[in-house]
């Protein structure tokens, strides 16, 4: 049995659902509180925990009353120099040894020879690694050779006297698709790719580097800001809008630009000069007009209409949302585990995949398994998104792609993208009209209620976002002032689906973490095609086959252990058997092991199901690991950590990228 630690000492203070002098409250009382009503006989005293202290290595706790973090980690910022130094430090390191002599075990295998600026001496190089780690070689289990060589941290479980093939290397990275080509990549360091498809529709459009050219939709431009931006709020609106502004270039004399000129409906000169000639009456005025007019219109790009798309049915599918650092590859696998339907990879930059980024192209990976996979990516401006949409069209395997205009972050809204499109419209068109134009594939986006809490104004444009050329439609039930605050709004969830077109799969999202949760939203919304699970996923991702098998899974402490122990085995397989590798596998255990004990055992609860708004109280489990997977401190998911990944490096520190609770250091236990 695993030993509970806790990250301090336990006093018994009387906090809202703790134990030793506290209170009894009844469980309705506790639900009212949103507090998780545990037995009483399984509660215990919340630890105290010393907050505001500061550190020598630079390293300071915040306190819990501050912007949510707790005793967060915050490091001093470094200067671009000294980051550069420190690379080239890292690179002459003995510790960053030749991957090619690490393969091989062969000093002369190396093509550059002396002039390589990594570590050749294999003496000095085993001398100083790790420990090798409890298991087998992840990548020997499959009768390969392991990549890694020597650097491996399961080197004790190798097959002597095998040497490595590069094309063995790209056997074993095959089991992964849509991986970055390096010609692509150095094709797109140096601007040479070309966009035809993209560039002919935004032509079509009439769009100039990303911004729509206007004749007569001044006014209507102005009636759209008046509607979503009213007196109190003009000030965080212009900082929204202003950032990142492309002005119109201005052609070189007017006769070019009556020449070009396109209108703002897509249509060209040539259409113009038919209508001239209707209201001169030079054609027929049995013809009609309409159909007139679509027959003078000259398409660059002959666009798809909806029904010739190769369609996906959302319909009663179980869709795991795009969630950011959590939803990599390996969680993906773990959920695909226990019934997920539909996956999404995590949120990419279009910008930085034009700029060809290698880390923004590995969200775009896919695991055989992912059966049907989209990918999710966030633009500002039709033009970036159209090109991406083109490149990952025709260099990635994938059987969607989704807009992200809903991410409520900072960082993301401030440069017009994510939330900030919901407060325009027009941009929104533009962005859709263009990136459906180009593609075979469905096309999904995913958005909230409304930019302001208490003005969602989704209802309006569910339709014309169906005829901009959308196939599915998400919509989170909050706003993008609400982030992740309060309940989701399921009954504007549901007059939303109302006002949908019936060809459009409409997708619910927000505080699905049970199967009652999901009976309840699909029998209310009758019109929705499913729920997609998002936060749920993270705490219990058995929750889909809980919904499968409709019930109440009371899993024990091991069944969630072995959990973990599948992810750790994926995340080996993905990022690597070196010692690199599992350090990411362990960081990126420990962002998940920050949303997972927030579960609390239905074996434990005096009402089921837990609710995802529920906070946990300081409880014990029904063993030493249930009570320790049950702890809120940063020192105790550092040990889960050990026991899968062995002991962790020295002066490891850890803070969660999110910010839902108090987290300490791992010192302090």
């Amino acid at each position: 049995m695993v030993e509970a630690a806790t990250a301090a000492s336990v006093e018994p203070t009387a906090l809202e659902g703790g134990g030793g002098d506290a209170p009894h409250r009844s469980p309705e009382e506790l639900v009212a509180k949103a507090i998780a009503p545990v037995k009483p006989e399984y509660l215990r005293p919340p630890p105290v925990r010393s907050t505001g202290d500061s550190t020598g290595d630079g390293e300071v706790g915040k306190d819990k009353s501050g912007d949510g973090a707790g005793s967060g980690l915050v490091k001093e910022k470094k200067s671009k120099r000294q980051l550069k130094r420190e690379r080239k430090q890292q690179v002459k390191s003995v510790a960053n040894m030749c991957t090619e002599v690490a393969r091989t075990g062969n000093v002369d295998s190396c093509p550059f020879g002396s002039k390589c600026r990594f570590n050749h001496d294999l003496e000095t190089y085993l001398a100083q690694k790790p420990a090798d780690l409890e298991g087998t070689c992840p990548f020997d289990s499959e009768e390969k050779v392991c990549p890694y060589g020597v650097t491996c941290r399961f080197l004790g479980t190798h097959k002597q006297n095998l040497i490595i093939q590069s094309q063995d290397l790209q056997r074993r990275k095959s089991h992964e698709i849509n991986n970055l080509d390096k010609d692509l990549q150095k094709s797109l360091w140096k601007g040479k790719v070309k966009f035809p498809k993209a560039e002919a529709q935004l032509k079509l459009l009439g769009l100039k580097g990303g911004k729509k050219e206007r004749l007569d939709t001044d006014g209507e431009q102005d009636e759209i800001n008046d509607e979503s931006v009213k007196e109190g709020d003009k000030v965080e609106e212009e900082s929204i809008t202003d950032d990142e502004s492309r002005p119109l270039k201005k052609s070189k004399n007017e006769g070019d630009a009556d020449s070009t000129h396109e209108t703002s409906n897509g249509t060209c000169c040539v259409q113009e000069d038919c209508e001239n000639e209707i209201a001169e009456g030079k054609i027929e005025n049995n013809s009609p007009k309409d159909a007139l007019k679509s027959s003078c219109k000259v398409d660059i790009v002959p666009k798809l209409q909806l029904r010739e798309k190769k369609l996906i049915d959302f319909r009663g599918k179980l869709y795991l949302a795009p969630l950011t650092t959590v939803g990599n590859l390996p969680f993906r696998r773990v959920c695909k585990g226990f019934g997920a339907d539909v996956t999404c990879g995590e949120m990419a930059m279009c910008t930085n995949l034009l700029q060809g980024q290698a880390s923004e192209w590995a969200l775009l990976r896919r695991h055989p398994s992912e059966d049907l996979f989209g990918v999710q990516i966030c633009g500002s401006y039709p033009d970036t998104v159209t090109r991406t949409v083109e490149l990952v069209d025709s260099n990635c395997s994938v059987d969607f792609i989704d807009i992200n205009m809903g991410c409520p972050i900072d960082v993301v809204v401030n440069r017009g993208a994510g939330s900030a499109l919901l407060t325009k419209p027009m941009r929104m068109k533009s962005v859709i009209q263009a990136a459906s134009g180009i593609m075979d594939r469905p096309l999904t986006v995913k958005v909230r209620t409304g930019y302001f809490e208490g003005r969602n104004r989704i209802e309006s444009l569910v339709a014309d976002i169906y005829n901009w050329g959308a196939s599915a439609l998400t919509i989170h039930g909050r706003s993008r002032q609400q982030r992740y605050s309060k309940l989701a709004d399921w009954d504007y969830i549901s007059k939303c689906s109302n006002n949908a077109p019936e060809e459009l799969n409409v997708i619910g999202n927000g505080d699905v973490f049970s199967y009652c949760d999901w009976n309840k939203h699909m029998s209310q919304c009758p019109k929705l095609s499913t729920c997609m699970i998002a936060r749920g996923a993270l705490i219990k991702p058995w929750l889909f086959t809980e919904i499968k098998e409709q019930r109440h899974w009371d899993i024990t402490s091991g069944e969630r252990f072995n959990i973990l122990k599948d992810f750790v085995r994926f995340g080996l397989e993905h990022w690597g058997s070196d010692n690199k590798g599992v350090e990411t596998t362990r960081h990126f255990l420990l962002e998940w092991l920050s949303h997972t004990y927030r579960y609390v055992p239905v074996g434990l609860l005096d009402v089921v199901p837990q609710r995802l708004n529920w906070r946990p109280p300081s409880y014990y489990g029904r063993d030493d690991l249930e009570t320790l997977m049950a702890s809120d401190s940063a020192a105790d998911w550092i040990r889960i950590s050990e026991m899968l990944l062995g002991k962790v490096p020295e002066g490891f520190t850890f803070a969660p990228k999110h910010k839902s609770n108090a987290y300490d250091r791992a010192e302090n236990g």
